[in-house]
């Protein structure tokens, strides 16, 4: 498994497993066949309700915690209550710590939650700590006038929308860019289709999409691909047995319509969809 090194010195998986929209017995029985798989990465949150499910994978699997890299989030609700949220966290998540805690939206009163965020984090109840669906001006705000800096930036990140002018504030800021529905969501026909992403998959003998997630690896982006069949996870963990060219990747930079579809804070409709979580 290929790693990143975060700004605290923590290591990271470039590839993890997420766990968006998927809950109870589905939820477990894909977190274990991730885990068998090979992914030692697994990304949920409190908005999710699926914690107790991601944990119960976990302890099921049998493989020792401190190869599992976890990662949650507080969701915005929560903010005024940051602390008591993350000890939920750790009881459904059956673990002592937490490798990686988000805040999950720029609502609300975020600065207070990052603070208990750097309280935990100084406690070493969890190992670094970060935020999602920030924009650059609310990240560097936030970094301006706390102590820790972001370790991550999660925000929704695949080849319609490669989130390059995002990507060069965050190196400049050392905050891992982290991508969440890596595989365009709702618009995976619309991007699998693409006849030039067809034709280098079919070069390098990969998919569309294993081409599409080795593109963001490649450019230095932490992917977190989600499936509930147990063939396709297995299929996107494949992923390090070959390397696009830099001709493939300028072909595939061309794709970009820099357009989120879900993790846009600051569309009227996107908000409306995140308040009702």
């Amino acid at each position: 498994m290929n790693k990143i090194t975060l700004n605290n010195d923590i290591q990271m998986p470039l590839l993890g497993f997420g766990t968006f929209l998927m809950g109870g017995a589905e939820c477990e029985e894909s977190v274990l066949t991730a885990l068998r798989s090979g992914y030692r990465m697994i990304d949920t949150a409190e908005a999710y309700g699926n914690e107790d499910a991601v944990g119960n994978a976990i302890v099921e699997s049998g493989i020792p915690r401190k190869e599992v890299f976890i990662v949650t989030k507080v969701n915005f609700r929560s903010y005024e209550n940051t602390c008591e949220t993350v000890e939920a966290s750790l009881q459904k998540l059956k673990t002592s710590y937490l490798d990686l805690v988000l805040l999950h939206w720029p609502f609300g009163n975020y600065y207070a939650a990052w603070r208990e965020l750097e309280k935990l984090y100084h406690e070493g109840k969890i190992r670094a700590i970060g935020v999602s669906n920030f924009a650059p001006d609310r990240l560097i705000d936030l970094i301006e006038f706390n102590k820790v800096t972001p370790a991550v930036n999660q925000i929704e990140t695949h080849l319609l929308c490669q989130r390059r002018t995002e990507h060069k504030w965050l190196e400049k800021y050392h905050v891992r860019h982290m991508a969440y529905a890596p595989l365009g969501q709702g618009r995976k026909n619309e991007m699998f289709e693409n006849p030039v992403l067809v034709e280098i998959a079919k070069v390098h003998g990969k998919t569309a999409a294993q081409v599409a997630l080795r593109f963001l690896m490649q450019s230095g982006v932490v992917v977190i691909p989600k499936s509930v069949h147990a063939d396709r996870i297995k299929e996107n963990f494949n992923l390090f047995d070959f390397e696009l060219t830099v001709d493939e990747m300028n072909q595939l930079v061309k794709m970009d319509t820099a357009m989120p579809m879900i993790g846009n804070p600051e569309d009227p409709a996107m908000v409306e969809e995140a308040m009702k979580w």
